[in-house]
């Protein structure tokens, strides 16, 4: 299989200007690699994919959420397949392929894991899953590394979308949501916190979901409706990135435990969202609060028959019966649909605390590699 790049300014100029005749040149079988620099190959691409009704013929990728670029979704829809490439997950660093998501739906016994010391799980926070990050062995290098690739994705992928007259009030807000990840989405005080008109403060949201920087997660409601039009909990796509836009380092998480389990709930989440991409039953994610604000449960699993499991993340050791509020609030809200509630948190073991209620090592998203596993818990 070719490959080309659209980074390379000849190509790029002829794939612009003479889109056709730049596809012709192509081998049989290729990817063009960051394709959103030039949306005038998507109709060539599109006439060639109805005349031939070859599939694989090409491989599409790029550094931004191409769907949302007009000319495509004018042009390609129903003629491909979507796959979202996040950093790499833990399981992938390790040469496993994680089957947590799918297991804990399971009717099975999820198996004891290893220990993750404080530290081990702070330098997997630190670190985050970008490859070119653990090429490099110093903080000031990683921190450079990822200096650079906000300004490219800003400079390049953002311009190349979307005309902004002052692009450098997108790394404020960037920082800005780095500091309350976890966060709900509160536009009006985005808006007053940066000074940003409300309309400017949405279109640049939009552009920082667009280029994968920035990763929403909406609430759960029995009411689907009501999914689409609440407000979402904001996330940074890798603990790492997250790391670097809050300036802190491995030193800062061991001695702020806000930071840490804020760092950490990050670092879970794309964990979740990286694996359901490969889940065999491909449940959705969302985020859970009762209506009245007084429990909330951080992530939320839904499959396709309607169960539900919660889950909760704690960056401490120790767990006791106070943690299972939130899960509890939302097996008595879900009823029926509640499968099962776990609490990912940095222990030793998986403890049963109740009827479908246990904690869980974080060593469990990554180690629990495989459909086997014992019976009931």
């Amino acid at each position: 299989m070719g490959y080309i790049t659209l980074d390379d300014i000849a190509s790029l100029a002829l794939a612009k200007n003479s889109p056709k005749t730049f596809l012709q040149a192509l081998d049989e079988r290729v990817i063009i690699d960051e394709i959103q620099r030039a949306p005038e190959l998507f109709l060539p691409i599109k006439e060639y994919v109805d005349s031939h009704r070859q599939a694989g013929k090409y491989i599409l990728t790029g550094s931004a959420n191409i769907l949302t670029l007009p000319k495509l979704s004018e042009s390609l829809a129903g003629r491909m397949e979507m796959h979202t490439l996040w950093p790499l997950s833990q399981g992938e660093l390790r040469g496993k392929r994680e089957c947590f998501v799918d297991t804990v739906f399971q009717s099975t016994k999820l198996p004891q894991t290893n220990t993750i010391k404080l530290p081990q799980l702070i330098n997997i926070l630190t670190i985050g899953g970008y490859p070119a990050v653990l090429e490099r062995g110093t903080q000031k290098l990683k921190d450079n590394w990822f200096r650079g690739y906000i300004s490219s994705i800003i400079e390049r992928d953002v311009r190349a979308l979307s005309e902004i007259e002052r692009l450098t009030e997108l790394p404020d807000l960037l920082s800005l949501i780095a500091s309350r990840s976890g966060g709900t989405l509160n536009l009006a005080d985005l808006s007053r916190t940066l000074g940003l008109p409300y309309m400017t403060l949405k279109r640049y949201l939009s552009l920082l979901e667009t280029v994968y920087l920035v990763v929403p997660l909406n609430p759960w409601y029995n009411n689907l409706g009501k999914r689409l039009i609440k407000s979402p909990k904001l996330y940074i796509n890798d603990s790492g990135l997250l790391c670097h836009l809050l300036h802190r380092d491995s030193k800062a998480l061991e001695t702020d435990r806000s930071l840490l389990g804020m760092v950490f709930e990050n670092f879970v989440f794309m964990e979740l969202l990286k694996q359901i991409s490969w889940s065999e039953l491909r449940p959705r994610l969302y985020h859970f609060r009762t209506a009245d604000t007084r429990h909330e449960v951080d992530f939320l699993l839904e499959a396709p028959d309607g169960r539900i499991v919660g889950i909760e993340c704690k960056s401490s050791a120790n767990i006791d019966e106070q943690s299972f509020k939130g899960l509890r609030a939302l097996a008595e809200y879900a009823g029926d649909k509640f499968y099962r509630g776990l609490i990912i948190y940095n222990g030793s073991n998986t403890l049963a605390f109740a009827e479908n209620l246990y904690a869980v090592p974080v060593s469990a998203l990554w180690e629990i590699n495989s459909g086997k596993a014992s019976r009931l818990f």
